[in-house]
């Protein structure tokens, strides 16, 4: 089977990861696609996150009973940290047999020459399906040199313009909050 593993902080999550996930699920030929709820981001410890019950809840009813999506736990039921390379090798030990692609946008690309162990990581997926948006470029020669063997393992997702953010959606909504 193939499978997409679809990690992120989801605060919230919305429609736009819906739709990201889908267009990768039909481009890659995903069967399926693991959301991977990330509770404490090591990249993202100075920032105040959603309490993980709230956005648990809110990914359980965004994911509704899609059968090509399923709320992977993988991370909920470890202690942090929580990087991007543990997941996987987790992944691996239940999936052994699987081709498991992980999903990440042009721009987490790009940044994946910082990520924790990335060379790790890199090996450790079978394929690194990547979101981008049309004009988007990375310098695929440069995370080459940085990252040895990368080429190889990534798949293309034209990804359509989505004009949300949870970021957004946070800041809409912070007014309301307060109440």
């Amino acid at each position: 089977m193939r499978l997409g593993i679809f990690g992120g902080t989801f605060d919230p999550p919305h429609v736009g990861h819906l739709i990201l996930a889908d267009e990768a699920r039909v481009q890659l030929s995903l069967e399926r696609v693991l959301w991977v709820l990330t509770p404490n981001p090591p990249h993202k410890r100075d920032q105040v996150i959603t309490p993980l019950e709230d956005r648990l809840d809110m990914l359980h009813a965004e994911l509704g009973d899609d059968q090509h999506f399923e709320l992977s736990r993988v991370d909920i039921d470890r202690p942090p940290p929580h990087y991007a390379v543990d997941t996987v090798h987790l992944l691996r030990q239940r999936y052994p047999d699987d081709t498991l692609v992980y999903l990440i946008g042009a721009d987490s690309l790009v940044e994946l020459p910082i990520w924790h162990t990335p060379r790790e990581f890199v090996l450790a997926c079978d394929e690194i399906g990547v979101m981008r948006r049309l004009g988007e470029a990375p310098d695929l020669e440069a995370l080459e040199g940085a990252l040895p063997g990368l080429k190889d393992r990534l798949r293309w997702v034209c990804a359509p313009l989505v004009e949300i953010a949870s970021t957004q959606i946070r800041q809409a909504v912070a007014p309301f909050a307060m109440r």
